[in-house]
């Protein structure tokens, strides 16, 4: 039953460990990772500052993969040049590698730090309502876990010192270098976090079961392992975000099986170096990985060139959502067929942007911010269902076409120009300040949330109005559709006056519900206008909303 416990207190250590790096990374990225990307974007103007940036990224984060995952994805959207982003990947080792020595040196101080730094997180958790302070208390309770899995890892293998089994099957693995690169990465793989190895093989240098020597396959395969969680998430994304991770891992995992080979004169090298039991793992993991940065941050230009020519930019399936659905090509030879089809496009324009309403105003009450992930995409799927109609309605062929023809395709542009930049606004600051309300903490007021339902079905009915005010000539449908605009700002007006008369309880959520109030008059304005060039062709728009006034008459009196 010895050996039952040991193997649980382990594996509970281990995953201890593993939540704690999980509560650290989650606390920054959610109360700081805008601010640490958009650093982490001011700080790439070279190689040497990327490289910095990287190291003091993951120093934070305590994950490399976490930076991995950043730092592709700023590639997949062309923001970040791949030599640059390979240069913050080796910053990235280098800082895993000594946040791993710093921990692994430290389970004496984990004992009496440990438990201070889950009061205080608890504590500033418990008692904060702001957001930042709360995700601080999280990233404090998260660092106390990570110590506290220290010397649970420490105490749970001090067992294994008089088990003569278990040092037979390390000294066996140790004696054949290719099974110990083997186990370390796969263990490494498995638990995606070098951290956790890094401590397993100290702990078994501690208590004799390898020595110094012996270690060292081991660890040149938990730094091979330690690219492959990377590349494992970053398999559903475009090349151009998948290059990276790979450029990183032949990096990491050419040096690694190049040491692997020449193990016979790295063991020699280390000979020399007297390393102590207690900081040999934590020294090899972090001069391997400054090796690894001296050897390829002069080289990161021609190494991801060599990967880009391996990986080309591969054809992606087309998503059938993102494909307009009645843009047919033999439909376009007969005008009239093909602005039916366009219309009906446009209709399905109209039917996303109330999908993007909802979900924008949905995060208010639910506070679920992965919500506004899918605000991006259907903003793409805006943007290429406008750019694929402008395509289909030039290429209509102008002989034969007639004025009226070429004006209803002009018209139907205008209205799909509407609801792109509704969508904009959507996304860009109705969807910011969604975002800001969740992170802030902020409570909207029972009145409040009346206003914004008030809104919200103001908008809803004018992009109810906008597909009828486009496939019908009536001018009344058109009416109602630029109506729409005085509508909202009746309702803006009222919900205003009932504010100021009530007091503001909290000048910042009052301030934010206005910015939101404006934000959705913004898109009811833009869909409203679609419907100008209709009554302006018909006479029936009015060139300003300023009354006449007597201006001689007015000074004299």
């Amino acid at each position: 039953m010895t050996g039952t416990f040991v193997i649980l207190d382990l594996l509970g250590g281990v995953a201890l460990l593993l939540w704690g790096v999980r509560m650290v990374r989650t606390g920054m990225e959610r109360g700081w990772g805008d601010r640490l990307r958009g650093w982490l974007e001011r700080r790439l103007s070279n190689r040497i500052a990327a490289f910095g940036g990287g190291l003091a990224v993951t120093s934070v984060l305590g994950s490399a993969t976490a930076t991995t995952l950043i730092v592709a994805s700023l590639a997949g959207s062309g923001v970040l040049a791949p030599a640059t982003g390979l240069a913050v990947l080796l910053g990235a080792d280098v800082g895993s590698a000594a946040t791993a020595a710093i921990l692994a040196s430290g389970s004496s101080a984990a004992a009496m730090l440990a438990p201070a730094l889950i009061f205080a997180g608890y504590v500033l958790f418990g008692r904060s309502a702001e957001f930042r302070p709360r995700n601080m208390g999280r990233m404090l309770i998260g660092l106390g876990l990570m110590l506290f899995a220290l010397k649970l890892v420490v105490g749970a293998t001090a067992p294994l010192r008089e088990a003569s089994l278990f040092h037979e099957v390390l000294g066996a693995l140790a004696a054949e270098p290719f099974l110990a690169f083997l186990a370390g990465a796969i263990l490494t793989w498995i638990c995606h976090s070098s951290l956790v190895v890094v401590l397993l093989l100290t702990t078994f240098v501690m208590n004799g079961s390898l020595s110094p020597a012996e270690v060292a396959p081991f660890v040149l395969g938990l730094n091979f392992g330690g690219g492959l969680p990377a590349l494992s998430a970053t398999f559903g994304q475009p090349a151009a975000a998948r290059r990276l991770p790979v450029a990183n891992l032949l990096c990491r995992g050419g040096l690694a099986l190049a040491g692997l080979i020449g193990i016979s004169f790295l063991l020699q090298g280390l000979e020399y170096l007297h390393l102590t039991p207690a900081t040999a793992v934590a020294q090899m993991h972090l001069g391997f990985n400054l090796v690894a940065a001296l050897l390829f941050l002069p080289l990161s230009g021609q190494i991801t060139r060599l990967v880009a020519r391996l990986m080309p930019t591969d054809e992606q399936a087309a998503d059938p959502t993102m494909t307009p659905r009645y843009l047919t090509t033999h439909a376009s030879v007969t005008p009239q067929m093909a602005l039916t089809n366009a219309a009906l496009e446009t209709t399905r324009m109209a039917e996303m942007v109330a999908r993007m309403t909802e979900q924008a105003l949905d995060v208010l009450e639910s506070g679920k911010l992965e919500t506004l992930r899918e605000l991006a995409r259907m903003d793409g799927l805006l943007s290429a269902h406008r750019k694929a109609l402008g395509g289909y309605l030039a290429g209509l062929s102008a002989e034969g076409q007639t004025s009226d023809e070429a004006r209803r395709a002009r018209m139907i542009l205008h209205y799909a120009g509407s609801l792109e930049h509704a969508g904009d606004i959507l996304r860009r600051s109705l969807g910011d300040r969604s975002r800001q309300k969740v992170r802030r903490n902020m409570v909207l007021s029972d009145a409040q949330r009346e206003g914004l339902s008030e809104a919200r079905g103001i908008v809803l009915d004018s992009l109810r109005v906008l597909p009828a005010a486009l496939c019908s000539d009536d001018l009344e449908v058109a009416k109602d559709l630029a109506g729409q605009k005085d509508a909202f700002r009746n309702v803006e007006d009222r919900i205003i006056a009932a504010e100021l008369a009530d007091g503001f309880a909290d000048p910042e959520t009052a301030k934010l519900f206005a910015d939101i109030l404006r934000d959705l008059h913004r898109v009811n304005s833009a869909l409203a206008a679609a419907a100008y060039p209709k009554l302006a062709a018909a006479g029936v728009l009015r060139s300003t909303r300023l009354r006449a006034i007597d201006v001689p008459a007015l000074v004299e009196s």
